[in-house]
């Protein structure tokens, strides 16, 4: 059975719900003698003295699981911190949505507690690693476990570029950009742009093309270990952009090329019992929703 006597408490220091919660999960697991490590953002020294804290960049080395508080945009940056240090992560949902911060806030004691006596599913998840080559060298790197995104900026003009996989011409495109997702962030911004939903069991990639200035553009959904290699082809008044998961922005040029590859780093999320994929799909994206005669009044 595993255990864990060293946890990290990781959120938004400007929500109050997010600091409520980590306050409570503090006396929780300080009283199971359990050591708690706060990322620097959440840390008060009047509100919690004597307990360690740290940057987000190096609390994976200090503790044996991270709980993110927050919604799925605070695990999304937690993520890229962690996986470095193969650090299991457990989510409690203080967001909208939460994809990936499964663990009601009033469930929270409850699902921790259940997986410090080891009873939790372990889900490994891909994240892609992306490098902005200019003139044949590197000049920007970052991680993402949801999406890379390349998009025009603030330019009311489509955006042109080529597109190749593993040293194959795919295609020319015009158009607002690209979103090439994970299994993981299917059900995100890919999925607003019209891509599938891919259980994150699965090992591939999506393409989806943003706005083409053709009708027969299609998402196309590959293999992981392809190699995406997109070149900017026009130039711009303002700057094209790649984004990493909506929270890292690399500013490009005419020329600028982005490889995109399948990272050595993986995520691991620590699901409670119970927890079904399926289900979290008809909850949040409500399937399967029942639509009721409109009974007419007199």
């Amino acid at each position: 059975m595993r255990k864990f006597n060293r946890i990290g408490l990781i959120g938004r220091a400007d929500h109050l719900e997010t600091l409520s919660t980590i306050a409570r999960l503090v006396d929780f697991l300080s009283n199971r003698e359990i050591e708690v490590w706060l990322e620097d953002d959440v840390f008060d020294d009047g509100e919690f003295p004597g307990i360690p804290h740290c940057a987000l960049e190096y609390i994976g080395e200090k503790i044996e699981l991270a709980i993110v508080v927050g919604g799925d945009g605070s695990l999304l940056g937690a993520s890229r911190a962690l996986a470095k240090f193969d650090t299991p992560v457990l989510g409690i949902n203080r967001g909208t949505l939460g994809f990936l911060t499964d663990i009601r806030p009033q469930d929270a004691i409850e699902k921790i507690t259940q997986a410090l006596a080891g009873e939790f599913t372990e889900e490994v998840r891909a994240l892609n690693e992306v490098e902005v080559l200019r003139n044949g060298r590197v000049i920007a790197s970052a991680i993402a476990l949801n999406d890379v995104v390349l998009h025009k900026g603030q330019s009311a003009r489509m955006l042109g570029f080529d597109l190749c996989i593993d040293d194959q011409f795919v295609y020319s495109s015009r158009s607002d950009g690209l979103i090439c997702s994970t299994p993981t962030g299917s059900t995100a911004y890919a999925l607003s742009a019209g891509g599938p939903i891919m259980h994150p069991k699965l090992d591939a990639l999506v393409l989806i093309p943003m706005f083409p200035h053709t009708l027969n553009a299609r998402p196309i959904v590959v293999p992981a270990s392809s190699v995406i290699l997109v070149t900017v082809t026009e130039k711009h008044q303002a700057l094209p952009q790649v984004s990493c998961d909506g929270q890292i922005h690399i500013s490009l040029l005419l020329g600028d090329q982005i490889m995109i590859r399948r990272s050595e780093q993986n995520l691991k999320l620590l699901h409670p019992p119970g927890y079904s994929y399926y289900e979290i799909c008809r909850s949040k994206l409500q399937w399967g929703g029942r639509i009721e005669p409109q009974q007419d009044h007199e």
